[in-house]
């Protein structure tokens, strides 16, 4: 029998070993070892072509790994399928919709498919869906009548007609304006503090840090870095910014003191500080913000402001992988 730890028991999804090759011999997904701690909200990153649509159809038991292995809600997955998923809500690269029915109907078609969801109740529980996602309003409209936003918003509405324990959602802000972004943030920080965990693929690195607990990155079928959203974000180094009337004196200064990168934008200049590298003596320890404040004074640099920029997760992101923030892979 199958030996559990409490580590995975407290996961709403975790893999070990997770990799998928495809025909001809392309690697996707390279043993990926990933833990979504349960009522999280979960953000999973990475360049094009990291791997991730393809890590979360197998989650889903729409494709089978080639080795590892996946768990959803402590069950294995694509095994535990039937029993699993009902507790699970999905929204995975965009809804498939009945484009001559209505929002509507089309929930009421989704919904008469799950076996089990209480007919008697239907109506209001597509009702309730609707307004949830705020498409009360166009219940009654096509969906081939709908904007991309209010497509996606229906395939959300879809994914909430019952709790769910895990709800998986693949780029669900996709074609909606700010308005519509901020509505479901919220609604994401909603279902969160009700008990469920999210698990929420983006290519927007803000929309991740507003919202996400947790998260991690992947770079080329592998997973290089998953944690909280603080402690990624805490692994870039943040800049070291300065306004003077004096730029020039200051790159002088700063390059002396070891400060790197130095960008000059009118009065503002900014900077990598040093870091110690392995093996290194308490003497190279970073140099004190203060010390380095006082420096720049005694050379005469006139300084106005003086700090070091908090690193974000758009930093981390860049530091991890080389890469911009086009992740929508």
């Amino acid at each position: 029998m199958e030996q559990r730890s409490t580590e995975e028991d407290d996961a709403a999804v975790e893999t070990r070993g997770l990799t998928k090759r495809y025909r001809g011999g392309q690697l996707a997904v390279d043993a990926l070892d990933l833990s979504v701690p349960r009522g999280s909200v979960f953000g999973f990153l990475g360049p094009n072509g990291s791997g991730k649509t393809t890590t979360i159809r197998m989650l889903m038991g729409l494709i089978e790994p080639t080795s590892g292995r996946a768990r959803l809600l402590g069950e294995p997955m694509p095994r535990a399928a039937r029993s699993v998923l009902p507790r699970v809500g999905a929204l995975i690269e965009g809804p498939a919709l009945y484009p001559f029915l209505t929002g509507r109907d089309n929930l009421l078609r989704y919904d008469a498919a799950d076996p089990t969801a209480d007919p008697r109740t239907r109506t209001a529980r597509v009702a309730a869906a609707l307004d949830r996602v705020g498409l009360a309003a166009a219940a009654g409209k096509r969906a081939r009548a709908y904007s991309l936003g209010m497509k996606q918003r229906l395939g959300l509405a879809a994914a909430l007609l019952q709790p769910r324990e895990l709800l998986v959602l693949d780029e669900p802000t996709n074609g909606l304006d700010p308005q519509g972004m901020r509505e479901i943030r919220s609604l994401v920080r909603e279902l969160a503090e009700e008990g469920t965990t999210v698990f929420l693929s983006s290519h927007l690195l803000d929309e991740i840090e507003q919202v996400c607990t947790h998260a991690a990155v992947m770079a080329q079928g592998r997973l290089i870095a998953q944690g909280t959203v603080a402690e990624l974000a805490a692994g870039s180094r943040g800049r070291l910014a300065i306004t003077t009337p004096d730029p020039v004196d200051a790159v002088r200064v700063l390059k002396e003191h070891g400060v790197t990168d130095l960008v000059i934008l009118d009065e503002r200049v900014s900077g990598e500080l040093p870091v110690p590298g392995p093996g290194s003596s308490p003497a190279d320890a970073p140099l004190e913000l203060a010390d380095l404040n006082a420096a720049l004074v005694r050379a005469g640099v006139r300084v106005r402001a003086f700090g070091a920029e908090r690193a974000s997760l758009e930093d981390a992101f860049v530091a991890l992988t080389g890469e911009g923030f086009d992740v929508a892979g």
